[in-house]
């Protein structure tokens, strides 16, 4: 039987003010998210990246 990977915890941080604003669980492994979501300090869209807390 394969081993199933576990899901961690990680932080999409706004690549223009640096601010932890959300969390996801996901499982391990893959690409890195890089995802345009809404980023309340700027009050308008911005890219924010994943990142290990």
């Amino acid at each position: 039987m394969a081993k199933s990977k576990k899901k961690e915890t990680i932080f999409l941080v706004c690549e223009e003010c640096g601010d932890y604003n959300y969390s996801l669980k996901r499982k391990s492994g893959g690409e890195k998210l890089r995802l345009k979501k809404y980023c309340p300090r700027l009050r308008k869209h911005t890219f924010h990246a994943e990142k290990k807390k």
